[in-house]
């Protein structure tokens, strides 16, 4: 039987009478993924296909044939045949005032909530009139068999652009049904000239054309620092940039809980205790149900997933205007890089394909502790074109609209993973705020090994800090970090092939100084 368009009360009632979760405080649904607590990359795989063949990075994306993705499509639908399921007609936005029509079937009430929360629910009329443009069927229950479906373990996500159909197996994790969507939308918006990003926005309380874009991976800030109490969230996790502006594809935010407090981050805490909200893979005290927000004994990547209204200053139309400062997270295991940096057009651009950070703890399946890496415009997995095609697109973007653009640095100072401390998150703020604040003159340095600009001087953040070779006991030490994380850019950056003189112009002068 299939539970068609379910809203949030019948949803949380059909997931406790089933037994899929609990309920918490304020109504909230504490869930459990099982094994799976995190993404699965190496289980994702896209269908090779006549019209689309040529447009795909195959060297980032792990190919499918026709006939075993039909092969496993037969036997999801068969191994549903019976079986209690829910389908959600939803969309994303793929412009200020277009939509994407998707309809999104799973095996479990919670997934088909999360994923309420996660897009945007039409409007009645758009409901009456909707057909989908795309189909994700979700059987976590399902097991995908390498030898039979072509794949590599008993999980799968498989997509096919031209039968427009998803298919995710064998995984409880609610997170592959939002990334799923926005691999569809990275292949699909760069045919519009429209800009399609990993990162979170926000603007001005009083200015909605002062917009802030945070580019980063998983654990590096993206929704911590857009949720400010001083600005309006216009979304934390998946932005279009078309000639009118920026727009949230979604309508709704997957926040990270673990160490969550209400003192560092209120606007966040508060929705663990709201109706509907999904507690995804955290402990709880039985008595009261009250969050174990520092039990990280299931995962780090224990997440929660809300609607967006949920946060009090969020934006009720999703939109903002043009760029006005575009920031670069990354996360920096090796303690080498400053907490902050001001970026040419080139070096941006450079950085953003480049994708440099620390995947951290959870964030995907087997990761522990932080692991220095590469992940294109920030995001690798979840981009199927090919990664000149985004840079040139951002190249053409910050050319024409020129925002200041930064790198701002959330990782560990003093010494790498182990040795040295995270920043915390209430200087990162007083970074942030200084970059917000449009400041035109202030005095930087040019560091030594990057060429970047960075501030030499911030109100209430230690000298030392902007400083990183300050702050390490020993020069020497942070020297040969240093070289060796500039090597490692070169190494990565040689993959990719000339987009403009001035991009490779930054890679060249890295390569020879």
């Amino acid at each position: 039987m299939v539970y068609e368009n379910l809203n949030e009360i019948e949803l949380v009632e059909e997931a406790i009478k089933h037994g899929e979760g609990k309920l918490g405080k304020g109504g909230s649904l504490i869930v459990f993924t099982g094994e799976k607590t995190g993404r699965s990359p190496k289980d994702k795989h896209i269908v090779r296909e006549k019209n689309t063949e040529e447009k795909i990075w195959w060297e980032n994306n792990r190919s499918m044939s026709t006939a075993h993705f039909d092969t496993l499509h037969r036997d999801m639908l068969k191994y549903q045949e019976g079986k209690r399921c829910y389908s959600q007609a939803l969309q994303a936005s793929t412009n200020t005032d277009e939509f994407f029509n998707i309809e999104v079937t799973t095996e479990l009430a919670w997934h088909s909530l999360f994923i309420r929360h996660l897009l945007k629910v039409p409007s009645t009329e758009s409901l009456n009139n909707f057909k989908p443009d795309f189909k994700i069927l979700n059987y976590p229950s399902f097991f995908s068999d390498p030898t039979r479906h072509g794949c590599v373990s008993k999980t799968t996500i498989a997509i096919s652009f031209e039968k427009k159909l998803v298919l995710i197996c064998g995984t409880g994790y609610a997170g592959e049904n939002k990334k799923s969507v926005f691999t569809l939308l990275n292949f699909l918006l760069p045919e519009r000239s429209t800009m399609p990003m990993h990162c979170s926005a926000n603007h001005s309380i009083t200015n909605d054309d002062d917009v802030a874009l945070f580019f980063g991976l998983s654990g590096t800030g993206k929704t911590t620092l857009s949720a400010d109490p001083d600005r309006v969230l216009i979304g934390d996790d998946e932005h279009g940039w078309s000639e009118d502006g920026v727009f949230n594809m979604e309508g709704g935010c997957y926040a990270k809980t673990i160490n969550l407090s209400y003192e560092d981050e209120p606007q966040i805490f508060s929705t663990t205790e709201k109706f509907s909200t999904v507690i995804e893979n955290m402990n709880f005290e039985p008595s009261d149900r009250s969050l174990k927000f520092t039990d990280s004994s299931i995962t780090e990547n224990m997440r929660c997933a809300y609607p967006i209204s949920y946060i009090k200053n969020s934006s009720k139309s999703g939109y903002g205007g043009i760029p006005k400062n575009i920031i670069l997270l990354t996360c920096d295991a090796f303690g080498v890089l400053p907490p902050v940096a001001r970026l040419t057009p080139a070096e941006a651009v450079f950085y953003f394909l480049s994708g440099f950070t620390s995947k951290v703890a959870g964030t995907e399946d087997g990761i522990k502790e932080p692991v220095p890496t590469f992940s294109t415009c920030f995001g690798a997995p979840f981009m199927p074109q090919k990664p000149e095609v985004y840079g040139q697109l951002l190249w053409d973007k910050i050319n024409n609209a020129e925002p200041v653009c930064w790198l701002l640095n959330t990782g560990w100072s003093g010494g790498s993973y182990g040795k040295g401390k995270r920043i915390s998150i209430e200087l990162t703020r007083k970074i942030l705020k200084f970059i917000l604040s449009n400041k035109a003159d202030f005095r930087t340095r040019t560091d030594q090994f990057f060429n970047f600009s960075v501030p030499i001087e911030i109100d209430d953040v230690p000298k030392n800090l902007l400083d990183p070779r300050a702050n390490w006991t020993s020069g020497s030490d942070y020297d040969k970090s240093a070289v060796k994380l500039k090597s490692m850019f070169i190494r990565n950056f040689h993959q990719f092939s000339s987009i403009n003189e001035k991009i490779d112009g930054v890679y060249h002068h890295l390569k020879n100084d």
